[in-house]
């Protein structure tokens, strides 16, 4: 699937009246500074992870564990950038209310599909650990993500803790690009787009706005 400008808006469309706080579907696009191929290479349209770009797979998952009220979803890492859609859940979150939202859209991943990715997001967990001495489990101060759980707060608590390990085990040249796209999902319909955007993105990487050779 090509990108579609009207579908994705890799631009911010960072709303001024917009709490980016309250429930919601949010598809977020962070990139490297310079777009530098700096998290790995496409290889037979596969994406083969370089140190940091383990670093930057691993610690999204870990989102979960330093922001309230999150749901992760379709997320994939490329040469220079990353792609993913963050769900805010309203108030306490409740089994029964959001298994309600994810049938209502139609975005829960077959059961099959999650039995097949979590044992491989555990081996990656423990094989980068090992391989890069990160800690079994990720200090609080490494994810800052204080005061009210935004959007912004999520993305940039992210942002840190991916350059502060990236530091840490000597890759010092490692930087984000200073801001991120984000794209308000509205529908299932937006939803639908944007998930096959981000599963195919490695095949139409060469297509991609932000390839570099």
């Amino acid at each position: 699937m090509n990108y579609n400008p009207n579908i994705h808006h890799r631009r911010s469309i960072r709303l001024k009246e917009y709490d980016y706080s309250q429930e919601g579907l949010y598809f977020v696009t962070i990139c490297v500074q310079k777009h530098e191929n700096m998290f790995g290479e496409i290889i037979e349209e596969k994406m083969c992870l370089s140190p940091i770009g383990i670093i930057a797979d691993v610690l999204w998952y870990e989102i979960k564990n330093h922001a309230q009220n999150i749901e992760l979803h379709e997320f994939v890492v490329m040469p220079n950038h990353i792609h993913g859609i963050i769900e805010i859940v309203g108030g306490t979150v409740e089994t029964t209310h959001v298994g309600a939202m994810h049938v209502g859209v139609t975005h829960a991943l077959p059961l099959q599909q999650q039995q097949t990715q979590q044992p491989q997001n555990e081996n990656i967990v423990r094989a980068v650990r090992a391989t890069h001495a990160l800690p079994q489990s990720l200090p609080q101060s490494r994810f800052q993500n204080q005061g009210k759980n935004t959007l912004s707060s999520i993305v940039g608590s992210y942002k840190s803790a991916v350059s502060k390990h990236a530091h840490r085990l000597g890759f010092a040249e490692f930087a984000w690009q200073r801001n991120y796209h984000e794209n308000i999902i509205r529908n299932a319909n937006d939803y639908a787009h944007i998930e096959q955007y981000i599963n195919s993105n490695p095949v139409n990487w060469d297509k991609d706005k932000f390839y570099i050779s």
